[in-house]
């Protein structure tokens, strides 16, 4: 899908404006930051690059994904037992929980993981340590269904890096 992690990053544009109504979106995926909650002590600069960071950390994820690698793409989540995984009416609490649950649901028997596709992210930073990012996810199985639907995550930046403490995500009907 993607060669490199750069390849990959620049598909990603950070806009600032709202779309014309009835224009049709870009096939490639956008981030949106919310001009209307920026905070003022975050310069330009730094709110790009805080930006580019947690997109790191979600580009990672779908290149570990489409690479069959389930731990490589865990690695995006705290590893901690207070994660949480909100999907589907069910709350799966701690890093390990979270990770047995995408083993059954993708590598279990009979299943694949598909590739994954991440579109319509906005990133909105509370702070230089702490941001929601919104978005929908799609994947597309050899089968040719195509689960998708949205998602919500509460990113953190602790000691290593950027991670998800906490992801709501929902499946289209």
């Amino acid at each position: 899908m993607f060669k490199t992690l750069a390849a990959c990053l620049s598909l990603f544009c950070i806009t600032t404006g709202s779309q014309t109504p009835g224009q049709p979106r870009p096939a490639t995926t956008q981030v949106q930051a919310n001009s209307q909650t920026q905070q003022p002590e975050i310069e330009v600069d730094q709110r790009q690059q805080l930006e580019e960071a947690i997109k790191h950390v979600l580009v990672s994820q779908v290149e570990a994904w489409n690479h069959g690698n389930l731990q490589g793409y865990m690695k995006g989540y705290w590893h901690s037992p207070d994660l949480t995984f909100f999907s589907g009416g069910t709350v799966t609490k701690g890093w390990e929980p979270t990770l047995l649950r995408y083993q059954q649901r993708y590598q279990g028997e009979g299943k694949e993981m598909g590739k994954l596709d991440f579109q319509d992210l906005n990133i909105d930073l509370l702070s230089r340590r702490a941001a929601v990012v919104t978005g929908k996810w799609h994947l597309t199985m050899s089968d040719g269904k195509q689960p998708h639907g949205l998602f919500t995550l509460i990113v953190k930046r602790i000691d290593d890096g950027w991670h998800i403490v906490h992801d709501h995500t929902s499946v289209a009907e």
